[in-house]
């Protein structure tokens, strides 16, 4: 497990592909863990196949964290609408965002019913993907460029991950799916992301048992091989197409609010719009330390359609 912490970033370019390097350290910090078995062999599914080494967020990005985010770029006005009102009860229970200040200008925002460790939600592709560039160049107030240049994103145009040495970034479907279902020990896919072909409400939070979200991470010995937790259950998580965009992205893990365990497993993948936000709906974000032909490839052209949010 590693700490990430990130400083002001000085983006340098680099000598292969026009890659920059982000120089990070500072506001607040993301627990992350180092994937590795670089060229490890896609499941029967298709998926989790990844040709480099990377680091993926341990838990879901929490409430407290996009609060932060919400008072560093959304406070003088939330130009892209990064605030959902829903965030202000997630999950019925009073735990959320506050939102105080002006009618459209002058706002700040704070955790409620002391949920600063439950996942954030009411979040879609952009507000991830712009949350992403918040903390890749170093925390202060831009959202429109570093590992994805968004302020011209508009409908049939397309919107490529940045070549950021360091960048953080929404996982790509075989990143995320590595990271939940692959065995480094056995060499083996589980069916669930708890590192087993079972799973109850005893190892996640889904099929309501409680009615809300839980803290990430409560159900600590039910991690996945690798360490992550609640890539099953919580919320569902946003993440990239790899190479099969077809308009939208994808959701994975299922939420609390599942009925059954079957959202959870490696065969359930959800396409959705791009700014779909649900009470369901969170995300965690990858990292990719060091550079890479194949890498450099699939940055390159990684490429997703998108619309404007709203």
């Amino acid at each position: 497990m590693k700490i990430r912490s990130i400083i002001p970033a000085i983006l340098i370019p680099c000598a292969v592909s026009a890659a920059l390097t982000a120089t990070v350290s500072a506001t607040i910090t993301l627990d992350m863990i180092a994937i590795g078995n670089v060229g490890n062999a896609a499941d029967t599914t298709t998926y989790g196949s990844v040709s480099y080494a990377y680091d993926i967020g341990k838990t879901e990005v929490t409430t407290a964290q996009y609060v932060a985010f919400l008072n560093a770029t959304a406070s003088t006005v939330d130009t892209y609408q990064l605030y959902n009102a829903g965030m202000a009860n997630m999950g019925g229970t009073g735990v959320g965002i506050s939102q105080t200040g002006g009618v459209i200008t002058n706002f700040s925002y704070s955790v409620t019913g002391g949920g600063g460790n439950r996942p954030v939600a009411f979040v879609s592709w952009f507000d991830a993907a712009r949350f992403s560039n918040w903390m890749t160049t170093g925390q202060g107030t831009t959202t429109e460029t570093g590992s994805y240049t968004l302020a011209d994103a508009v409908l049939g145009s397309t919107v490529a991950r940045n070549v950021i040495v360091g960048g953080y970034y929404i996982p790509t479907e075989n990143e995320w799916y590595k990271a939940a279902y692959y065995n480094p020990g056995t060499t083996a896919y589980s069916l669930f992301p708890n590192g087993t072909d079972a799973i109850t409400i005893a190892d996640a939070n889904y099929a309501n048992p409680t009615g809300t979200t839980t803290d990430v991470g409560t159900y600590s010995g039910d991690p996945s091989s690798y360490g992550t937790f609640d890539q099953g259950g919580n919320v569902r998580e946003v993440m990239n197409f790899d190479a099969d965009a077809a308009g939208g992205v994808l959701l994975r893990g299922g939420s609390y609010t599942s009925g059954s365990s079957s959202p959870l497993s490696s065969a359930s993948r959800t396409l959705s719009d791009t700014d779909f936000e649900t009470i369901s709906t969170g995300f965690r974000v990858s990292v990719v330390p060091e550079p890479s032909s194949a890498l450099l490839a699939m940055l390159g052209g990684s490429f997703l359609l998108l619309r404007r949010k709203r």
